[in-house]
């Protein structure tokens, strides 16, 4: 053995984890909402927290009680609610500082035991994929020094206002006059970033009211005419009253294709239904004159049509509402790109005295609506070679701009360039409530009333980026519960042709309140434990793993384009945050030549991405072997789309297959694989698709450079003793059947892993030739399936487990001798 390897104890996560309980929490946590770190700002992939009985030995009893004993505290650590309990938290960090002490003292002739072994220091922890910071901040709240880095800079940003920014100021009052004064009588304590969420609200009241005055003429109030009160005794009640609009709900448009109608632009409508609720329905009527139509709004049981719009079947095929012609995707691609495809209001939803009341359209509305001019918008262009952006699918959008209204535009606009004005305030304040105006800003470790008011700032910057993902022309109305829903319901920007505009200052759901409410409540949690940095770092060339903990979740092969999603936000946070964080927003738009996912229209074809993805992250996760502190082991998370199927009607998962090869050309073993599945059951992306259902959390450390060569009969030997209970584990564990093909790879990969040499042919004697290095040959799943048999001595066999381990002719399976 190497003499300056690191003596390491194996970890519980080697050994064993309550995957139920953690599983089961970690499901639940994803309904959270309300002062979820989550609800900051959104990211598209975030990490959230038995066979045959024998006697056991006095030794195995005594581990087996350990290990209950450490159980209890996960099972206790990953639940919601215990998230801030102190208690809970230093039982957990206090197992970390024995297990350390217990690692320096086995490593005290360690030649670098200075360096690596200090008992009174814990080491770091780091996460070079850090995404929405959700790995980082839990290392943070479990007592450790918590380093992130991302290349994308709206990742870096989630995690400044994550792990850096709140312990800066932990701990601080207010600096808003307001709250001050209140504080100063009341002798309250605020305890960790309670202040500065105390300032973000301060300063978003102020923001919401500045914006109102601006531009509030264009959110106009409806009236309820004594004529419709009389068409609708729904409405009665509210005859010559003023309500307070909710939203108003659109139809796009493109002209008919009947050389009839061919000047009337007509509806493209997935349905009419307003309400859906039981009770409470209340649809939209088309009522055709002459060469025209208008919208009525009804109320009680909707007809089948009501349902249906305009809508003739998936995709884009709709009918004509005016001669009931086909409106075929080809028609409307070729008026929409030819920049003719418009909006025709259908209803507007406002707020009666008694809930929701629907109510027809107006032209009055339509022009406040069409007579906003924005005095700027983001006209970047978009990504038109994917269909994951709507740009990508050929409907006439070609900038971020084309995604909004020019009243949302409006809107948008005038919230970013108050973000500005809100800082300045902020700084003002800070200054007369005592903190030094020293000049030094946030990014150069600033810490006085100029890098305060920055801080305030960027949550407000998020805030108004919330605002985004819900004031777009490509939201939804919910018709079963009667409020608009965000553009991001999954990982994409799909098409969508009807869509409801929301009134900013309603002070309902959806309004600018409510949005910046959801900002507010996250911040309170942060802020408690240790120092935090976030960093803009290639993946692939990182040096901030050395000597620390590191555990992350990579792209996901090609199943997020998380860069071009990011430029969504990316484009607004840069107007309201550049003279902030010049260097994050140098370019354009978010960086995409490093970005680490296989996407085939930037390598010229699917064998180039491929190869690209598998370099890459070869190179990162070699940083990582070659960095991460010894005494740990290095945990990865990786999620995959359950199957691929291929053109020979087999089935596969490319992603999956090439980040293992990755991992082992990398110089990892994986001493560990645990199934997790923490996605809500109703996800949208999930629900009849082929998508991440599960993730594999690989525990790896770095093979040993006196790894031995396998020797064929040693290598079968261990498959037939170590794989059958782990593969019983996993068949009664929580994990998908679906998924189970591709977890059980791990066990496999357990023993496969371990050898720095393997054999590229093999004979049926066991003679071997032709050695090769272990990174030469990649492990292929088959099929695998379980069945009772009968007079075998085994309960379970599985047959066959399908790995291609380059032997000449031979496939290692159970079909001729069950294990068990």
């Amino acid at each position: 053995m190497d003499s300056s390897a690191a003596r390491a104890r194996r970890k519980l996560i080697e050994v064993s984890l309550p995957l139920d309980e953690i599983n089961a929490a970690g499901a639940r946590e994803k309904s959270i909402r309300h002062g979820h770190p989550s609800t900051l700002h959104l990211w598209w992939a975030r990490r959230d927290r038995s066979g045959p009985q024998r006697e056991l030995t006095l030794a195995e009893a005594a581990a087996d009680l350990e290990r209950m004993r450490l159980f209890g505290i996960v099972q206790e650590l990953v639940k919601w609610e215990n998230t801030t309990n102190e208690k809970v938290l230093e039982r957990a960090r206090a197992e970390i500082r024995a297990s350390w002490r217990r690692a320096c003292a086995a490593n005290a002739d360690h030649p670098r035991a200075a360096e690596l072994f200090d008992r009174s220091r814990l080491p770091a922890f780091h996460d070079p994929f850090a995404g929405g910071g959700s790995l980082p901040l839990e290392a943070q709240r479990l007592g450790l020094e918590a380093h992130a880095s991302d290349l994308n800079p709206v990742a870096v940003l989630i995690n400044k206002a994550m792990i850096e920014i709140p312990p800066k100021f932990a701990g601080r009052p207010p600096v808003n006059p307001v709250t001050r004064s209140e504080a100063t009588i009341a002798g309250k304590a605020w305890k960790g970033a309670a202040g500065l969420a105390e300032d973000v609200r301060h300063y978003g009241k102020w923001m919401r009211g500045e914006a109102e005055r601006r531009i509030g003429r264009l959110y106009p109030k409806v009236r309820v005419t004594p004529e419709l009160v009389r068409e609708r005794p729904d409405l009665a009640g509210c005859a010559g009253r003023e309500l307070t609009v909710i939203a108003w709900l659109w139809a796009r448009t493109v002209r008919s294709p009947n050389p009839a109608f061919s000047e009337v632009e007509v509806p493209l409508a997935s349905t009419f239904m307003l309400s859906t609720k039981r009770g409470k329905e209340a649809w939209v009527e088309p009522v055709i004159e002459e060469q025209g139509y208008r919208f009525a709004v009804r109320v009680g049981p909707p007809p089948d049509a009501a349902k249906r719009g305009t809508k003739l079947s998936r995709g884009a095929n709709f009918r004509c509402l005016m001669s009931g012609s086909p409106l075929s995707d080809k028609h409307i691609k070729a008026e929409s790109m030819a920049g003719r495809m418009g909006a025709r209001l259908l209803a507007v939803a406002a707020q009666g005295p008694r809930g929701r009341v629907y109510l027809p359209p107006t032209p009055e509305h339509e022009e406040a609506a069409r007579g906003a001019r924005p005095n700027w918008q983001p006209d970047e262009p978009m990504n038109r070679e994917t269909t994951n952006l709507v740009s990508g699918r050929g409907y006439g959008f070609f900038t971020w701009a084309d995604l909004f209204t020019p009243r949302q535009l409006a809107a948008l606009t005038t919230f970013s360039d108050l973000v500005g004005g809100a800082r300045e305030r902020a700084r003002r304040d800070a200054v007369r409530a005592g903190l030094p105006d020293d000049g030094r800003p946030l990014r150069e470790g600033g810490t006085g009333a100029p890098a305060y008011a920055e801080a305030v700032s960027l949550y407000l910057a998020f805030a108004a980026d919330r605002f985004c993902d819900y004031y777009t022309a490509l939201g939804r109305w919910q018709g079963a519960n009667q409020q608009l829903s965000n553009l991001f319901a999954r990982q994409a920007i799909p098409m969508m042709w009807d869509y409801p505009e929301a009134n900013p200052f309603s002070g309902r759901g959806g309004s600018t309140r409510n949005l910046f409410d959801w900002t507010v409540q996250s911040i309170p949690n942060l802020g408690r434990w240790t120092k935090g940095v976030s960093t803009q770092c290639d993946a692939q060339r990182q040096e901030l793993s050395s000597h620390e903990v590191v555990s992350t979740d990579p792209p996901y092969y090609d199943n997020i384009g998380y860069a071009d999603l990011s430029d969504f936000f990316y484009v607004w946070l840069r107007r309201s945050l550049r003279p902030v964080f010049p260097e994050l927003f140098a370019t354009l738009a978010a960086p995409k030549a490093d970005e680490l996912v296989a996407t085939p229209y930037r390598h010229g074809s699917k064998k180039a991405a491929e190869a690209f993805f598998l370099e890459g992250m070869t190179r990162a996760m070699r940083r990582l072997a070659e960095q991460a502190h010894p005494g740990f082991p290095v945990t990865i998370y990786y999620a995959f789309k359950q199957s691929e199927t291929k053109g020979d009607g087999s089935t596969s998962s490319t992603g999956w297959e090439t980040f293992l090869d990755a991992v082992i050309e990398s110089g990892f073993a994986v001493t560990g694989t645990w199934p997790m599945r923490t996605e809500l059951s109703n996800r949208m992306i999930g629900m009849g698709t082929n998508a991440l259902a599960s993730s594999i959390v690989l525990v790896c450390r770095r093979r040993p450079a006196d790894a031995p060569a396998a020797a064929l009969r040693d290598f079968l030997t261990a498959l037939r003793d170590e794989l059958p209970p782990a593969l019983r584990l996993l068949r009664t564990g929580n994990i998908a059947p679906v998924d189970l093909a591709q977890a059980a790879i791990g066990p496999g990969m357990a023993v496969y892993t371990r050898y720095a040499r393997f054999p590229a042919a093999a004979v049926t004697d066991g003679s071997t030739t032709d050695w090769e290095p272990l990174a030469s040959i990649s492990p292929q799943p088959d099929e695998m399936s379980a069945e009772r048999r009968g007079g075998t001595g085994a309960e379970v066999c599985w047959e066959p487990l399908g790995f291609d381990l380059g032997f000449a002719g031979s496939e290692y399976g159970a079909r001729s001798q069950p294990w068990g």
